[in-house]
């Protein structure tokens, strides 16, 4: 049992340190994703050691100890443990509004399921990816209740569409990185008067199947931190970043973009796969400026996708000294860093299909 015991010694403590290697390469980048399970892991193996013997036993306790503990500090943010104030509403507050992000999974014929996650919730605004055209045919029900729209429709599981009760009063498609990977960017105008921008994102992941390295992705999202920069008004981003809230690039994206993440205080909101839960991580995010108020963030049932949709209740208000603080701003190293790091996403040659056929 002992030679089990040191394998999963060995493999948390190599999980553990790749992120810490500077590669954008998908071998060090992905061990991020599975924090959550390195941590419970780490915890279980720990337990299990107490119940064999071998020798330098208390080396290697310790050293799960010492990993579980790492992980642990960086996680507990992501925790109802850790303190952050919740605002209510105040007499100069918009309404409460709702919105859905989904990544729908572009083979996934299952449309009624996701017409009727809809219908149940009635968000005012939500927004697909992996959406193409028949996507964009079998949706066309919802328009009579969602008479603003903006769609890119594509074939290349990186299509995205936005569905608004809400005026649009501008809205564009930006291709930061590559001419085949868009982002969203709508101007709202709520009935109560209150204007907001929303953001919709969906970067490509470092994965063995997909791109070799994270350079479109973390390119893709920081171009759209140094768009936000711009801006001067309420701002949502949202959507599946193929990313997790605690990694080096996100923490750049939010510093950079001097952006909130609802989920410190709150929970993981784990997304994907959505079939299972043991092996779910976070990689559906959302970041929101200092006048957004979170009332509610979740994930809501699973539709047939492999990603379960991210269902979010807000207001809009003023000026907020307590949620002000909660904005941490990068100094000037990480916006020199921010600007390779978009140089390289933009250099990066990622080989996709405009087609892509299920396997």
């Amino acid at each position: 049992m002992w030679e089990v015991y040191f394998i999963f010694v060995a493999l948390l403590l190599i999980l553990t340190v790749l992120p810490k290697i500077p590669s954008s390469h998908w071998i060090f980048r992905v061990p991020d994703f599975g924090k959550i399970q390195i941590t419970y892991i780490s915890l279980i193996v720990f337990v299990f050691g107490f119940f064999i013997s071998f020798k330098h036993f208390w080396y290697y306790q310790g050293l799960l100890l010492a990993i579980f503990i790492y992980h642990g500090i960086i996680l507990i943010r992501y925790t109802p443990l850790y303190p952050v104030k919740k605002h209510p509403q105040s007499k100069n507050s918009s309404e409460k509004y709702h919105f859905i992000s989904a990544n729908v999974y572009q083979f996934n014929k299952d449309y009624n399921q996701f017409i009727n996650l809809i219908n149940k919730n009635k968000p005012e605004i939500f927004l697909t990816m992996e959406s193409n055209s028949d996507w964009e045919k079998a949706l066309q029900v919802l328009e009579k209740d969602y008479p603003y729209q903006h769609k890119v429709t594509l074939e290349n599981t990186y299509g995205m569409h936005f569905y608004s009760k809400m005026e649009i009063e501008e809205s564009k498609t930006h291709f930061f990185v590559a001419d085949d990977i868009p982002s969203i960017e709508a101007h709202l105008k709520t009935k109560d008067g209150f204007r907001f921008v929303f953001f919709g994102v969906h970067p490509p992941p470092p994965s063995p199947t997909e791109e070799e390295t994270s350079k479109e992705r973390d390119g893709d999202l920081l171009s759209t931190a140094k768009r936000v920069q711009e801006i001067k008004k309420p701002l949502i981003v949202v959507g599946d970043f193929n990313n997790v809230a605690w990694s080096k690039s996100s923490i750049l994206f939010r510093k950079t973009s001097h952006l909130i993440d609802p989920r410190v205080g709150h929970s993981f909101v784990s997304t994907f796969h959505a079939k299972y839960r043991l092996f779910r991580f976070p990689i559906d995010l959302m970041f929101h400026s200092e006048d957004i108020f979170i009332k509610d963030l979740k994930t809501l049932e699973n539709f047939g996708s492999d990603h379960l949709p991210v269902y979010c209740e807000f207001f809009i208000d003023h000026h907020n000294d307590d949620q002000e603080k909660r904005v941490e701003e990068a100094d000037s190293e990480e916006i020199e860093e921010a600007e390779e790091i978009i140089e390289e996403g933009k250099e990066e040659d990622g080989e996709r299909d405009a087609i892509v056929k299920e396997d």
